[in-house]
C-alpha cells in the first residue's frame, strides 16, 4: 500500500488540475497574451489593509505580482499573463492556504469589462475542456456557463440580499460583515455573477467610475458563492495612487500591523502606464469549483500540515 495515502488519493485531482492549467496557458498564448515570471521576493508589496505579506531575508514574498505586472504595461506590453505562487500570511481554512497559486492578466487599452468578457470566454474554455458542456455542478448546484452571465451592481446586491443599504452599512462600518456573511454565500447560484461598481474606499488601485465618483471600476467573479477573482480598471494617476497606498498603510498602522515602504519604482512609472485593466484569479478555487471539491486540501499535492 502507498505509504501516502491522502496524496495517492489526489491522482485524479491532480491530473485534472494539470490539465485546466495547461488550458488556461493555451488560452492565453491562443488570445495573445505573453506569458511572464516576475520575482516571487519583492522589497515592497501592495499596502493592502487587511493582507499581510511574508518577510523573506528582509524583503516579502508576493502577495501578487500587480505591481511588476503593470511596471511591465508601463514599459509597453500590452497583454500580460501569469501563473505563479503567492503568499499571504495566516490564512488557513476550507478555501484558504498560506501558500497558493495565482493567474494574473493584464491588458492595456481595456476596461474592467473586457476582463468580464475574458472570464466568461476562459471559464467555458476550461469546462469543455474538461467535457462538462455548458453547466457545471458546484456543490449540489447546477450552474450555467452559456448565454449572459450576471452582472450585479454592490449597491444592487445590497439591496437584494440585505437589510440596510450599502451607504448604511459603509456609515457603520459593517460593509464587509454583510458582503461575507449576507451576501456572498448567494452569488453564483444558477450562473456566474460578476458584482461590480465597489464602493470608491473598497477599491484601491482601482479607477474611479466616469460619471459616478463615488464607486470604482472593481468586480469580483462568484460560482456558487466562491470568489474566484478580483478586478480593476487600473488607476494609472501616480499622485492619486500615492494618496491611497498612504491610506492603507496609515490604516495598516492604526491596526497594529506592518507598515510597508512604498513601491517607488511602481509609482513612478505609473504615468506612463495606458489606460489598462487587469485580474486576480484564484487557481485553486477555480480548479474547486470545476472539479466540485469541497475543500481547497482536495485539489493540491500537499497541505502546510502534510510537511
Amino acid at each position: 500500500m502507498n505509504g501516502n495515502w491522502s496524496l495517492a488519493a489526489r491522482r485524479n485531482a491532480l491530473t485534472a488540475r494539470a490539465a485546466i492549467i495547461q488550458e488556461i496557458r493555451r488560452f492565453f498564448v491562443e488570445g495573445g497574451y505573453l506569458e511572464v515570471e516576475t520575482p516571487l521576493r519583492i522589497p515592497a508589496p501592495a499596502p493592502e489593509a487587511h493582507i499581510d505579506a511574508i518577510p523573506a531575508d528582509g524583503w516579502f514574498l508576493q502577495t501578487s505580482p500587480e505591481l511588476c505586472m503593470k511596471r511591465m504595461l508601463a514599459a509597453g506590453y500590452d497583454r500580460l499573463f501569469q501563473v505563479c505562487r503567492c503568499w499571504r500570511a495566516e490564512e488557513r481554512g476550507r478555501l484558504h492556504l498560506s501558500e497558493f497559486t495565482m493567474l494574473e492578466w493584464y491588458r492595456a487599452n481595456a476596461d474592467y469589462r473586457d476582463i468580464m468578457t475574458d472570464c466568461e470566454g476562459l471559464v467555458r474554455a476550461l469546462a469543455a475542456s474538461l467535457a462538462r458542456g455548458n453547466a457545471i455542478r458546484y456543490r449540489g448546484n447546477t450552474i450555467e456557463l452559456a448565454g449572459e452571465w450576471e452582472r450585479l451592481t454592490v449597491r444592487e446586491a445590497f439591496d437584494r440580499y440585505s437589510e440596510i443599504s450599502m451607504e448604511e452599512a459603509l456609515a457603520l462600518d459593517r460593509f464587509d460583515e454583510i458582503m461575507v456573511e449576507s451576501i456572498e454565500p448567494k452569488l453564483g447560484m444558477e450562473r456566474p455573477t460578476f458584482i461590480h461598481d465597489y464602493p470608491a474606499s473598497r477599491g484601491a488601485l482601482a479607477r474611479l467610475k466616469a460619471d459616478d465618483s463615488s464607486v470604482a471600476e472593481r468586480f469580483e467573479l462568484y460560482i456558487g458563492g466562491l470568489e474566484l477573482a478580483n478586478a480593476f480598471s487600473e488607476l494609472n494617476d501616480p499622485v492619486e495612487q500615492r494618496r491611497r497606498f498612504e491610506q492603507e498603510a496609515a490604516l495598516r498602522g492604526e491596526l497594529r500591523r506592518q507598515v510597508y515602504p512604498l513601491s517607488e519604482p511602481f509609482l513612478a512609472e505609473l504615468a506612463t502606464m495606458p489606460p489598462s485593466a487587469g485580474i486576480a484569479l484564484g487557481v485553486d478555487r477555480l480548479v474547486m469549483v470545476l472539479l466540485d471539491a469541497a475543500r481547497i486540501d482536495d485539489v493540491v499535492a500537499f497541505t502546510p500540515e502534510e510537511l
